[in-house]
C-alpha cells in the first residue's frame, strides 16, 4: 500500500513530508531503540511514541521511509531536522499504538 493512502485512510498529520510515494508492505512497532536497530527491516513504517533525534537516526540507518508517532506525540526540533535531511516522513496520530497497529495491519494485509 502506498504511504499516501495510509496517511489518508488513517487521517495522519504530516510533520515532515516525503518525496515520492513509497510502497509500505509492513510495519514495526517498538519504543525500544535497540529493538528497532536489531529487528526492523528496510521499507517498514515505524510506530513509536519516541520523539527525539535518535529515532530519525535509527530510521535512516534501517532505511525506514516513515515514522508514525502515536498519542499526538510532538517530535523535537532535532528529530524534525534530521528526518528532513534524511528524507524520512514523520507522521502523528492521536490514537494509541494498539489502535494504530490494528488499523495499519488491516490496511496493509487486506485482512479483516
Amino acid at each position: 500500500m502506498k504511504l499516501s493512502e495510509i496517511i489518508d485512510k488513517l487521517g495522519l498529520n504530516k510533520i515532515v513530508d516525503f518525496n515520492g510515494d513509497i510502497e509500505i508492505t509492513d510495519a514495526y512497532a517498538s519504543d525500544l531503540l535497540s529493538d528497532v536497530m536489531g529487528n526492523a527491516k528496510s521499507g517498514q513504517i515505524w510506530i513509536t511514541m519516541q520523539t527525539h533525534k535518535n529515532v530519525a537516526a535509527i530510521a535512516s540507518l534501517k532505511d525506514m521511509p516513515a515514522i508514525l508517532i502515536i498519542g499526538n506525540g510532538n517530535p523535537d526540533k532535532e528529530m524534525i531536522e534530521h528526518a528532513r535531511n534524511e528524507e524520512i516522513c514523520v507522521l502523528v496520530s492521536p490514537e494509541p499504538s494498539f489502535h494504530v497497529c490494528g488499523k495499519l495491519y488491516h490496511l496493509i494485509t487486506g485482512e479483516n
